[in-house]
């Protein structure tokens, strides 16, 4: 077993992976930019290590960096979170040369599912279904509008390298498709530098839904059941909730049991997500995210289980301690995020918290770093904390989310709190009847003036 664990991030998944190594019995190493160095993550860890400036490139993306706080403090293994480092295959290679244990999937696996189009072509020869689209890049404007006719409007066009909505356009019609193509393009060479597109049909009222999956990186896997991730303002989830409100026990164990066999034949290790875009009972593949999500917390909460235990427990080369058989779903769960934004513009809102108080009381989860008196740098991401509630069913989750969004108090900064109380009371979200563009029309109605 790994005794020693360096983390290559920050923030609340930096304190959730070194309350895991608590519970465990190893010694957690904290890194740090100069920005961080009263950060919660600091002080909760064994040890700590400056590794840079404030700027992320020269701290929490410096390869040199990291392997050298491994090198110092001893650590075995680097538990990436999410973000960052975290899908970087190159650096998973050069964690691997210096003997170290990277606590995910393989480099080779990790390059692969970051190339849509390859991910694409690897889980649809692996049985899981996909968007209709092209085959592989489209290197051309006259390409673009052939496969537009053959697949019909309308479509999308994605950077091969994209994510987090840059480098995506949506094509209405054909009249759409010149402007679409050429944008998309140049934002992917702009954002990834690579301004290779691909075309997909544009599903025009999907939900977002996400299989959880476990490998033990010997052929053997497991899903966890689904998520429902369909809230979101410009590709960026805010509310997450598993088990999915329309998703039948029956098609849960029938996607759950492809994506699961999908990454048990390629030898998967570790915490896996499988995206869809999900729509009149169809489900089609749109990405895979080869780490631990940030609304893990709600899978957990259901099935009972600690996803980051069990990403140390197979990097340390011992079995997953539980069976597909053994996971059965209890109650419903619900994530919001906390942002660090004002509203309605979302702008960042960093600064001083001059008060703060986290809610309880039974099914009420709070992930956060945040503390009296503690000031939110300027450089990093706006996610400042997770609220996880859950309840015996989804009536009791929402509930129970309404009463620990009324105890919860962040003062000295604005935050998106505003948005869930509003959330929470929204006949539609209530009943489970939205999708992916739903937030988006509500936001434009209740701020339009």
């Amino acid at each position: 077993m790994i005794d020693k664990i360096l983390i290559a991030n920050r923030g609340e998944i930096a304190l959730r992976v070194i309350r895991a190594c608590r519970e465990m019995g190893i010694q957690s190493v904290a890194v740090h930019s100069t920005a961080d160095s009263d950060a919660m993550h600091v002080r909760m860890a064994d040890e700590s290590v400056c590794i840079g400036p404030p700027v992320a490139s020269e701290s929490y993306l410096s390869f040199p960096a990291i392997i050298s706080a491994c090198e110092i403090t001893g650590a075995q293994a680097i538990h990436p979170g999410y973000g960052f480092l975290s899908e970087n295959a190159r650096f998973v290679q050069i964690v691997e040369d210096h003997g170290l244990t990277f606590i995910g999937p393989s480099a080779e696996h990790i390059r692969v599912m970051g190339d849509k189009i390859t991910a694409k072509d690897t889980m649809k020869a692996l049985g899981v279904p996909c968007v209709p689209g092209s085959d592989g890049g489209v290197p051309t404007l006259e390409d673009a509008k052939r496969i537009g006719g053959e697949i019909g409007y309308p479509v999308i066009i994605k950077a091969t390298a994209g994510g987090g909505g840059r480098g995506m356009k949506v094509a209405k019609t054909a009249a759409d498709m010149e402007q679409a193509f050429m944008t998309a393009r140049a934002e992917g060479k702009a954002a990834f530098g690579n301004d290779e597109v691909y075309i997909e049909k544009y599903l025009t009222t999907p939900r977002h839904i996400e299989i959880q999956v476990f490998g033990d990186g010997k052929g053997k896997a497991v899903h966890l059941g689904e998520r429902d991730c369909s809230l979101q303002r410009r590709h960026q989830k805010v509310w997450e909730e598993a088990p999915g409100p329309v998703i039948s026990e029956e098609e849960r164990q029938k996607i759950g049991k492809i994506c699961a066999d999908a990454v048990a034949k390629i030898y998967y290790i570790g915490a896996g997500t499988i995206e869809f875009l999900y729509e009149n009972g169809e489900f089609y593949f749109i990405e895979m995210n080869t780490r631990l999500q940030v609304e893990h917390p709600v899978t957990e909460a259901i099935f009972g289980v600690d996803l980051v235990r069990e990403q140390i427990r197979v990097a340390s080369g011992l079995p997953l301690s539980f069976e597909q058989d053994d996971l059965k779903i209890n109650g419903h769960s619900i994530e919001v995020r906390l942002n660090a934004e004002k509203l309605p513009n979302f702008s960042p809102s960093p600064g001083k918290i001059t008060a703060y108080h986290a809610p309880g009381g039974l099914g009420v989860r709070v992930d956060s770093a945040l503390y009296d008196g503690y000031k939110i740098p300027p450089y990093y991401d706006s996610l400042i904390g997770k609220l996880i509630v859950h309840g015996r069913d989804r009536d009791e989750a929402i509930a129970r989310l309404s009463r620990a969004l009324g105890e919860l108090i962040v003062d000295g900064i604005d935050t998106t709190l505003p948005l869930f109380t509003a959330l929470v009371n929204a006949e539609d979200v209530q009943k489970g009847n939205y999708n992916i563009h739903w937030l988006e029309h509500w936001l434009e109605q209740t701020y339009k003036n």
